[in-house]
């Protein structure tokens, strides 16, 4: 199974949530989509992104992005709202809702919230930034996180982790932890538009032992979050990337 058709991310809006591989799913993504596919991608954001230009052909910094899209001539680009410093800005969320509808791009692929590269996160009040024409969204961990102390050393926002598993700060995280703030809907599954696909996608499964970890995690994901049909395990650096794919 392809990575497309594993994360059902082969057109429309895509949008990652999460931690642990969010900026190389996007990445990834948009170049296999353009190499293999000969698909128009497009990544932008709706939260502040790092600057990404070496990962596609060009990016527009512009308050009109659908007029940047018309005029590409090489895809994947990316197109962003404004530069500061080592960061893009993101766009309002209804501005994806227009690039959407303008139907340019065949891939709209869209960094909806941040975790400083940690490995593990759960949303804050802001959080995610997911527009209303979310197609798939990918909430993504990583399974290094498991075995880890529950700190800011490793999770984004270890407190409201820590408030939706019942564990303690500094404790090591289990399996079930993760698959804990996955399914719920104060974690991946937080602000799903109507109609969206969550698919969650377990990253950094680098060898058989964390391949077992991933599957303990998957298994009860799909146990406690009957609206999740799939889960994919995934080395997303690698040039294969799909390890697995678990459903319910």
């Amino acid at each position: 199974m392809t990575i497309f058709d594993a994360l059902r991310a082969d057109s429309g809006v895509v949008a990652v949530v999460g931690a642990g591989g969010k900026k190389t799913t996007l990445y990834a993504l948009a170049r296999r989509a353009a190499r293999e596919r000969s698909r128009r991608a497009v990544v932008t954001a709706t939260v502040r992104i790092p600057v990404f230009d070496r990962e596609v052909e060009s990016v527009s910094v512009t308050d009109d992005p659908i007029v940047a899209l018309e005029r590409a001539d090489s895809w994947p680009v990316g197109v962003v709202p404004e530069r500061e410093g080592d960061r893009y800005l993101g766009y309002d969320r209804a501005v994806i809702d227009d690039i959407a509808a303008a139907d340019i791009a065949d891939l709209v692929l869209v960094k909806a919230d941040g975790a400083r590269t940690r490995e593990l996160k759960a949303p804050n009040e802001r959080e995610p930034q997911l527009p209303q024409s979310a197609d798939t969204v990918l909430p993504i961990a990583s399974v290094g996180a498991v075995g880890e102390p529950l700190s800011s050393e490793h999770v984004h926002r270890p407190e409201r982790v820590a408030a939706i598993t019942g564990r303690d700060r500094g404790d090591a995280i289990r399996p079930t932890d993760v698959a804990r703030v996955l399914a719920s809907e104060r974690g991946g599954l937080k602000g799903i538009p109507d109609g969206a696909t969550a698919v969650p996608l377990l990253n950094k499964v680098d060898d058989a032992e964390r391949r077992a970890v991933a599957e303990e995690i998957g298994r009860e994901l799909l146990e406690r979050a009957p609206a999740v049909e799939r889960v994919v395990l995934a080395r997303m650096i690698a040039d294969e990337p799909v390890v697995d794919v678990l459903e319910g």
